[in-house]
This record gives structure tokens, sequence and C-alpha cells, in this order.
């Protein structure tokens, strides 16, 4: 799940739960609903009512046989909306993206129920094969050209591999924000002395002969569906073992989408908190720490 101007979403962010930031407090605790007739369910970076029934209508279907519950499609316009939609109780659960989850879980009560992993979801680093540079050590004072801020694959994960190569990522390297495609024109034409993505955009844009990988990714934190702290403990975790239990039904519903290819081999776990750790690690790193708290 891409994710645009991190500065941007993240001021939004905190004007937009601001009145309705009991975060940690408890004054939203659960309700005690363990069968509630209907679930609202968002996808976080999907804008639109026709773009979720175009893409996920197969899985919310699956979804709804799975849990024995009626779900019910609720767009939002982004990360920030959708916090705010779980915080005032009008959406139970929502799928996110690893950064998304960190920032909504910062910000809310709501808590991880499902991961659905990502087969071959890691980050890469490439240089021309021309290029002197054979190390993450040797990008210090480089420019590295990366897809959108705050992505996971294209931003988060390379910015990681450097700060495991003793790197600060605010002074010893250039970070070019450019897209996906902005981010192989560059290092293409020149203008970067390497480039940062996703394994999926590696093997898509370039050549290995051209452009060798040096460096590669430990697997990236799976996409989560977040469940609403109004929703009973409880029944959160029996929406997450009937996920698991089901598996397969669910996952065929997921690729039948028309832009959901990328969960084909998926499979889906309970969610573990800790499994983000390495992006609010980088988060702080950036100096955007303040606003995970």
């Amino acid at each position: 799940m891409k994710r645009r101007n991190f500065i941007w979403y993240s001021m939004l962010f905190l004007v937009g739960c601001g009145t309705a930031q009991n975060t940690r407090s408890g004054t939203d605790a659960p309700v005690g609903l363990k069968n509630p007739e209907k679930l609202r369910l968002a996808v976080t970076d999907v804008l639109s009512l026709e773009k979720l029934q175009r893409d996920y209508e197969p899985f919310r279907r699956s979804l709804e046989a799975v849990l024995g519950v009626k779900i019910e499609f609720f767009p939002v316009a982004n990360t920030t909306a959708a916090a705010s939609a779980l915080q005032l109780n009008q959406v139970d659960l929502a799928l996110a993206g690893p950064s998304e989850y960190v920032v909504i879980r910062a910000r809310t009560n709501a808590v991880a129920s499902a991961a659905i992993t990502r087969p071959n979801y890691y980050s890469i680093i490439a240089v021309p094969a021309t290029s002197p540079i054979k190390s993450l050590a040797e990008l210090k004072g480089k420019k590295i050209a990366l897809s959108d801020v705050g992505s996971t694959s294209g931003h988060l994960g390379p910015l990681k591999m450097l700060l495991d190569a003793q790197l600060n990522p605010k002074s010893d390297i250039t970070s070019l924000m450019l897209g996906d495609e902005g981010s192989v024109a560059a290092v293409k034409n020149g203008s970067a002395d390497a480039w940062g993505g996703s394994a999926i955009d590696y093997r898509e844009f370039f050549s290995a002969s051209e452009f060798p990988a040096i460096a590669r990714s430990a697997p990236l934190p799976s996409d989560v569906l977040v469940a609403s702290s109004h929703l009973a403990p409880e029944f959160v975790e029996q929406i997450t073992s009937l996920m698991v239990g089901n598996q397969e039904q669910l996952i065929a519903g997921l690729v039948a989408g028309e832009s959901t290819k990328k969960y084909r081999g998926s499979q889906i776990v309970a969610a573990q908190d800790t499994d983000y750790d390495m992006i609010r690690q980088v988060y702080q790193a950036l100096g955007q720490g303040d606003f995970l708290k």
C-alpha cells in the first residue's frame, strides 16, 4: 500500500484525530459486543466505494461468509480518515499497510487482528553496474532515489537497511523522493547514485546485469486487519481465529480483485505488534517519532 507525502498526512493526522484522541486513556473501552449485526470495513488506501467494490468485493463476500456477519464497505479518504473513523466508532475493521498501521496504532486504541503476508515483500538497493559503489557503507554522501514518502517498501525499507549499515538517513545520505517512475528514471539517467524500492519494482524496471542489487532487506512487515477498540476483545480474537483457519477461502477472494494480485501466495497469521517496530525505528531516525507517541 503506497503512502503519499508523510509530513503532510502526519500533520493532518494530528489535526484530524485531535477531537477524538482519548487514546490509551480507556475512554473508548470495548462496549462488549460479541455478535454485532454488521461490520463496517475500510481499506486505508482505497478512496471510493467504486474502487472498493472493484478491488475488494470478492474479499468482502468471503470475509462475510467466514465470520458469519454482514460486512459493509466504508470508504475513507486516507489514513487520517481511517483512524478517526475507527476512533469514532464509524468503522469496525480497516485493512492497512504496515506504515499505516503504525500511525493508526499510535493515535487510536485499535488493535491488530490478522496479518496478511506478502510473498517477496522486501526492499532492494541497487546501483548501476558501472558504479564503484559495492556496499551500503559506500553510499555515505551519495544520493539515493526512493519512491513515495512513507511507503514501506519504497522508502522505509531502504532506510532501515541504511540504518543497519550505520548510516544516518538524515545526514549521511540525500534521499530523493521521486515516486516509482521518477526514482527509476533518476538512477538510470545518473541524477541519483543508487535506487531503493520494492523487490517487485526492481524485477519489473531493472536488469540485474545493468543495475545489480548491493543489498536486500529482511522480509517487510505484513499488511494487517485493524480492529476497532469498540469491538469486544473476545470477538476480535474470534475474527483472528476464523481468518487464520479459513485463509485459503479468504486469500482466494482477496486475489480476485482487479489490483490485489500482490496477495497471490499470501498467508493469514495472527498479527504481532512487535513486527512493526522496524517502521517505528525508521520514523524515530527521521525525527518523526513525536507523532507516534
